[in-house]
This record gives C-alpha cells, structure tokens and sequence, in this order.
C-alpha cells in the first residue's frame, strides 16, 4: 500500500536535507557571526498562549489537538461557535510561529538571560493552511530576535543580515519595508483609526489579489465608504524613491503617529543605505497582518522566482507584555527554508559542497581486506575525507553500482598485492582513471 504523506508536508531524501542543511548552516552562520545565541521551544503550546497574538485569520490557522480521553463528556458541543467549542474540547496547539513562544520564554526565563537578548532558532511550525505551490502546512523557519532594546541600529543590523544571508546563497532579492506606525497614521487619515486591522488584512493581499479586489474588499466586505477609499488610493499607489515616498508622505499625514513613523522609516533607510545594504524598497502596501508588530516590518522577494515572501519580521513593543512582562520592546526576522529551497532549486544555485556526499567508497573484497579497509578509512576521516567501506563481501558489479547511485567521485581497491605495498588503488569514477596511492598521497589528491 502507498501510505501517502498529508498534503502540505514532505518527505526529504538524503540529498535534499543535504541541500537544506546547507541553507541552515548559512542562516546559523551569519546569526551566529553576530552574537545571536540558539534556543528550542517546544512544538507545543497552549491555546491560551497562542490563541489571539495572529489575528482573526491567524488563530483560524491554528493546528488545535483534541484533549486526551472523552473529551465531549460533560460538554455542550451544540452552540454552534467554534470558539467556544474549541475552548471546551481542546487545550494545546501547534506552534503558528517561534515568536509569540519566544515571548513566552523571555517571560519564564527572564532571570536566566541578559537583556537585549539575541536570539535565533531553526525549527518547524505548523499552519492549517491550504496546500499550494510554495505554502505548506508544516515548515520551518529561521528567526532571530533582539529583545529588550528599543534602538533602530537593531533593525539596521537584521536589514544587514537579510542581505549577508542572500548574498551567501547568491539569491537575488528585493527586501520590502514599512513602518506599522505608517499605516496607522494612514487609518488616522482616514477617519478610521479603530479599523487599522480590517485595511491592514485588506491591503497585505494587494500582491495576491490586485488593486482592484483589495478595494472591493474594503467597500463590500469591510464597509468602507468610497470617500474613505478614495483618500487611501492615492497614498497605497505612491511611486518614485524611497526619499520621495517619504517626501510626499510628510505632505500628506499630519500628527504625531505619522511623523515618528517617517522618521523611524528614515533613519532605518539611511542608515542601511550608509552601510552598503542594498536592494530595500519602502513599501506602503506592506502590512504583514500580524496584530503584534507596532513599527518597522519588512518582507523579502526573490527577485527571479515567482514564490510568496521567503523572508519577513518587524518590531513588537507589547508581545511580552501578555505574558505579564511589561516595558520589552523586540525586533526581529525569519527566514522561510522550505521557500529559500524551492528558489534555489528553481534557479539551480547550490554548489557543489552542498551537494557533496561520500568523497571515497572502499571496496569489500572479504575480511581480511575489510579490516585493512577500514583501518585506511579512519585515517582518511581523521584527516576531513567522508570515507565508507562496503559493508558486505558482494559482487564487484554491485559495489560499484552503489557507488554510482551515491555519486561517490572515488573508489578505494584493496587487494592483496595492494596491502603488501600498504597502498591503495585509487579509481576515479568519473574518468577511468585508476592510481596506486599511500594513505598519503589519497588523501591530498582528494581533498
């Protein structure tokens, strides 16, 4: 029987973890280069810690797992509200995201750790999405945070981060920015300061939907008047550069909101812009329809790769504070693996080392030879060289053909007339091309 995998996950052969182990060792590098610290959280976590930090639509993403036993005894489960259902019959969940457990870790560790704290993490979450090209319900993603600082060089040094990963994968991008601040003045604007959350998930789809569908959203779903509609159209289709967007956003916003937006946005772009981060568009589209972000928010596009976001973060200033940790203001990113995989997949930009398995497969030709074999290979290991004998005294044809299926560039024959010269005959797979070595001379020419 085919046992299929849900949809929306995956299985992944052992060139294909080669090749994510190499996009997280580049994520790990880099964060690791600039003092971030690794922590784990558990995949679980309770609904009353994940539960209202997403949004309307987030908490409807929400894996939620049934309580263990009966869990309809003694229950009313004929209300028709899924909340209040849920609220009876389920208590834990899958994590949506690492950073709300993240917020709830600050707040249990916060005599553990020292403030700002910089942390990253590599771990999967899990969204009740609908499966489709570049969306899955379970993923992983690469965050990193710094909490307990309300400094903007914090959002200069994970711009720079963004473009210290890509640059390492070779992964042409655009990094989108905004200002949460921004878009709140924008509702101010309006009229319609307590409605931020309706334009906010409205306008977060304009890349998915178009113009058009966002603003039949606003008036027909969201009630909007077109008078309210009508003055944000000309601010969401500002064109021109970043300077000038800024410009004409000073002309148009007025009040105290709006201008500590702009001149936290300012100050990020320029800043970036001094220190030779390149490729940052500021985007007011751009809403990221997270309630808990309170000002700068970025998203990251490949440039040549029709996909969703494969990179995105913002700074929260209360996220803690549900937890009962007040006065913690946070940034931070996460970068998409299984998107950044696909686009490079796509755009065939791994290297070699990334796909490099087994430099050199010993030959089995009985025990005698087996343990000489062996012997040879732990030399080579001790000296950097993924060596493996063939565990079975088999036909040559199939060791060899293993070999192949493995894309291992060397085999390694030793026979007696090789063992009483202590030497090896070196086969390169790829030319024919077949050597007597030492131990020595083997591990130069492969390395």
């Amino acid at each position: 029987m085919n046992y299929k995998v849900i949809k929306g996950t995956r299985d992944f052969l052992p060139m294909q973890m080669q090749k994510r182990n190499y996009i997280f060792d580049t994520i790990r590098q880099v964060y690791t280069l600039h003092g971030f610290q690794q922590i784990e959280t558990p995949a679980l976590e309770g609904l009353d810690t994940l539960m209202g930090k997403y949004g309307e639509e987030g908490d409807k993403l929400l894996f939620k797992i049934l309580n263990s036993g009966d869990f309809t005894e003694n229950k009313d489960l004929t209300s028709g509200d899924y909340k209040q259902i849920t609220k009876q019959i389920c208590e834990k969940g899958l994590r949506y995201d690492l950073t709300v457990p993240f917020a709830r870790f600050v707040v249990n560790h916060q005599n553990e750790i020292s403030f700002p704290f910089k942390r990253y993490q590599i771990q999967p979450v899990w969204r009740a999405d609908r499966p489709q090209k570049g969306r899955y319900r379970e993923f992983y993603q690469c965050d990193a945070d710094i909490i307990g600082s309300d400094s903007l060089l914090n959002e200069v040094e994970l711009m720079e981060i963004i473009s210290e990963v890509f640059a390492l994968l070779k992964l042409r991008t655009t990094i989108k920015f905004n200002n949460r601040k921004i878009l709140l003045a924008i509702a101010q604007h309006i009229g319609k300061q307590d409605r931020l959350t309706d334009i906010t998930v409205a306008i977060d789809k304009l890349d998915k939907i178009g113009f058009d569908n966002v603003v039949k959203e606003l008036r027909e779903e969201r009630g909007f008047s077109q008078e309210e509609i009508d003055k944000l159209t000309p601010i969401l289709t500002l064109g021109g550069t970043n300077e000038e967007k800024l410009s004409s956003l000073k002309s148009i916003l007025s009040g105290e909101t709006a201008e500590k937006g702009i001149e936290e946005t300012e100050y990020v772009l320029s800043r970036c812009k001094e220190q030779g981060t390149e490729n940052i568009e500021l985007d007011l589209t751009l809403a990221r329809g997270l309630n808990y972000y309170t000002g700068a928010i970025v998203e990251v596009k490949a440039a040549d790769v029709q996909i969703g976001s494969i990179c995105g973060g913002g700074r929260y200033d209360n996220l803690t504070g549900i937890f009962g940790k007040e006065g913690l203001s946070g940034v931070g990113i996460s970068f998409g693996a299984d998107r950044i995989y696909d686009c490079l997949e796509q755009l065939n930009l791994y290297p070699e080392e990334a796909t490099a398995q087994t430099d050199i497969l010993f030959i089995n030709f009985g025990e005698k030879e087996s343990l000489f074999a062996c012997n040879v290979a732990k030399k080579l290991r001790e000296s950097g060289i993924k060596a493996e004998v063939y565990p079975e005294n088999a036909k040559l044809k199939k060791q060899m053909n293993y070999a192949n299926s493995k894309q291992i560039k060397f085999v390694a024959l030793s026979g007696e007339e090789e063992m009483k010269q202590n030497k090896i005959s070196l086969k390169n797979m790829l030319t024919g091309e077949q050597q007597l070595l030492s131990v020595e001379e083997i591990a130069c020419h492969i390395s």
